[in-house]
């Protein structure tokens, strides 16, 4: 029996998740892949409503992705970006995200510009509206919740400046879907993009993209579109698509569509707050026994936290621990500074226990890693 405390890498799927996902597959073997999604086409595209009430948005205002990334850099792709455009971001931001910004730069003459952090932790959201009015970026980034930590970031607030500055918002919400209530009213994000791996509880190499109104009437479209995104209508002619499934390509897994719809709606069953008291409830208490261990630091930085506990102590060897905790049949995961450069550089370390527990724990699945350690 494991104990599972690595949910910030893959959670353990929702009741109904691989059923859903198996009978599907079990039909395209009876049936044929198209006529199996032609004979439960409501069911699936369900999905759609399902992410929509998850993020209080519409469904023409949501893409199927097939992970947070490809969300990220579908939106991404879409910005016209000319040589100094400035995208604006954290220092805690996602590794892959700043890989995609330092591309960009190289390869389309873009600027990056990082707002500096509170002493505290996180972002300063005084020096990002600084920083917002004296360059105006093409676009504005955050992390919500970064990966190598249990920081939230105040992707609400920094909504509300790039409002009223008419500046473009994309937030990674990749470590926040699923484990706390999010409205993209209150955000005010152009773009949000998660993965339904993590905290939602549902299948790998499944995510999605949500788009506003404003990007929509905006005319922004993928890069190199398909016949998902658009409709050729002419010889030399194609129409996109009006909703969010400008961001889509032709195949789509719809068994894993199923099952994430299945994973988001259990979760909205569940109810957004109750899993994110309980989530606080089992992270905090996480803390406080990892910080009672000799020589154990703890590293969550910030005026608000999350279900994401990272720990490091010297005396520690990382493979080391990680088999030991294996052995155990526990779960949880190591954060290297590769997925944290700026973070980990600050707090003087090269990597990290994480530990991320979903509502499913018990803290006695806490104390039982806190006895392995």
């Amino acid at each position: 029996m494991h104990i599972h405390l690595n949910n910030a890498g893959a959670s353990l799927p929702a009741p109904g998740v691989v059923d859903a996902m198996t009978h599907y597959l079990q039909l395209e073997a009876d049936m044929g892949g198209y006529e199996a999604f032609d004979a439960h086409q409501a069911n699936v595209l369900g999905f759609y409503d399902s992410v929509a009430r998850l993020l209080h948005a519409a469904p023409h205002n949501i893409a199927w992705a097939v992970s947070a990334t490809d969300a990220y850099a579908r939106a991404l792709s879409a910005i016209p970006w000319q040589p100094g455009d400035v995208i604006l971001t954290t220092e805690n931001d996602y590794s892959s995200n700043q890989i995609a910004f330092l591309s960009l730069c190289q390869k389309r003459g873009v600027q990056l510009v990082r707002a500096a952090e509170l002493p505290s932790g996180g972002v300063d959201p005084e020096d990002f509206e600084r920083l917002l009015k004296k360059h105006r970026p093409k676009l504005a980034a955050v992390t919500h919740v970064p990966t190598n930590s249990g920081l939230v970031q105040p992707v609400a607030q920094i909504g509300r400046m790039c409002g009223e500055q008419g500046v473009w918002y994309l937030v990674d919400a990749c470590q926040s879907a699923g484990q706390m209530p999010l409205d993209v009213n209150q955000i005010g994000c152009d773009f949000l993009t998660a993965t339904l791996r993590k905290y939602l509880r549902g299948p790998r190499g499944a995510g999605f993209l949500y788009v506003s109104d404003r990007m929509l009437e905006s005319g922004l479209e993928l890069l190199l579109p398909d016949m998902r995104a658009a409709d050729w209508v002419g010889a030399n002619e194609y129409q996109t698509q009006p909703t969010a499934r400008r961001f889509e390509y032709w195949e789509i897994a719809y068994a894993l569509m199923l099952g994430s719809k299945v994973a988001v709606d259990y979760a909205l069953q569940t109810g957004l707050e109750n899993i994110h008291q309980r989530v606080n409830h089992l992270a905090g208490y996480t803390r406080s026994r990892l910080a009672e261990l000799p020589g154990v630091q703890v590293l969550d930085q910030g005026a608000e936290l999350c279900g994401i506990v990272t720990a490091h102590a010297p005396h520690w060897e990382p493979q080391a621990l990680m088999n030991k905790l294996h052995a155990q049949g526990i779960n949880a995961r190591i954060s290297t500074r590769v997925a944290a450069q700026i973070d980990f550089s600050r707090k003087g370390v090269d990597w990290a226990l994480r530990v991320s527990p979903h509502y499913f724990n018990t803290e006695e699945e806490v104390e039982r890693l806190v006895r392995c350690i």
